[in-house]
């Protein structure tokens, strides 16, 4: 298991020199994932926070060979580099000492909206890299609209709660879930307090023979109005809730679930500690704070089912 001293270390490939909101914890993530790599590394970024708060010109806090791209073509972008990577190294046109890893990095926006025809085609084709989605949960760079990863009941910038609605209606869209049913051999969702659990599945993917995919909670003080030093605080809340559960899964069939609460909190501990969720403690939305913890738990109990079956034969 990797030490925090091990990982200080190792040679930060994102530096200061960004803007993003205090307590925003992308930089945390991105610190600990971008450790992992051994070899040189490229990466397509899909505009959104990371891209806009991290190379405004003439600066930039990248370390590495970077790319932004529109939100809905970071995946094919990074489809032509692997392919012309592949032409060169098979060429012998390429001489390098190590092999080279491919990084695509969007938002929940880029990722579960805008980008997902891009991102599923390049995973259907099997080509070898990592997908880092930092899971905000809205738009936040944008105005804080609602995307497809914006929990039920939450108040967004097009679902503002009132007299007619409690916020958003719809479940999260289970993006994790989707990567898995592609079968490819890796995918799995985590959070930032779980720092080695975050390092180890980083690593996981990076060594997966094909496309990886890593799902990370991504709290988001401004948008969820919380308290800038809490980011780290309200993911293990997510964790402890189960509402964002952690787990892997390999080639679409074996279910890992790699944290499992000693107390399973109640959905209400996650709620009342975001101002976007607020209008819930109303009593007329009951009903819904009712149905969240409802759908959680059969989420939960499936997830927890779905372990014990390892079909990968």
């Amino acid at each position: 298991m990797v030490s925090l001293q091990d990982l200080a270390r190792k040679e930060d490939l994102f530096v200061s020199g960004h803007d993003l909101c205090p307590g925003c914890s992308i930089p945390i993530i991105l610190k600990i994932v971008l450790r992992t790599v051994t070899s040189p590394v490229v990466v397509t970024n899909a505009s959104g926070c990371l891209q806009a708060g991290s190379s405004k010109f003439p600066g930039s806090a990248w370390k590495l060979n970077w790319l932004h791209n529109s939100a809905e073509n970071a995946a094919a972008a990074m489809s032509g580099i692997h392919a012309t990577y592949s032409s060169l190294k098979k060429r012998g046109k390429l001489p390098v000492e190590k092999e080279i890893k491919f990084l695509i990095i969007g938002g929940d926006g880029a990722t579960y909206d805008s980008g997902l025809r891009s991102i599923s085609g390049a995973v259907e084709r099997g080509e070898d890299f990592v997908y880092l989605c930092y899971d905000n949960q809205l738009y936040a760079h944008s105005g804080g609209q609602r995307s497809a990863a914006s929990p039920m009941g939450a108040a967004t910038g097009t679902t503002p709660p009132g007299s007619v609605l409690p916020g958003k209606l719809q479940a999260r869209k289970d993006i994790t879930g989707i990567f898995a049913a592609h079968k490819i051999p890796y995918a799995a969702q985590t959070v930032p307090w779980l720092w080695q659990d975050l390092h180890k599945k980083a690593e996981t993917a990076f060594e997966s023979p094909g496309p990886a995919y890593l799902n990370v909670l991504t709290p988001c003080p401004t948008r969820w109005s919380t308290q800038a030093n809490k980011a780290v605080e309200m993911s293990r809340l997510a964790a402890d809730t189960c509402v964002w559960p952690i787990y892997e899964v390999r080639y679409g069939r074996k279910v890992t679930v790699n944290y499992k609460p000693k107390k399973k909190l109640p959905v209400t501990a996650w709620l009342e500690s975001q101002t976007r969720f607020s209008h819930l403690s109303r009593s007329e939305n009951k009903w819904i704070v009712e149905k969240i913890q409802e759908e959680v738990d059969k989420d939960w109990e499936f997830l927890l089912a779905s372990e014990t079956k390892d079909r990968t034969n």
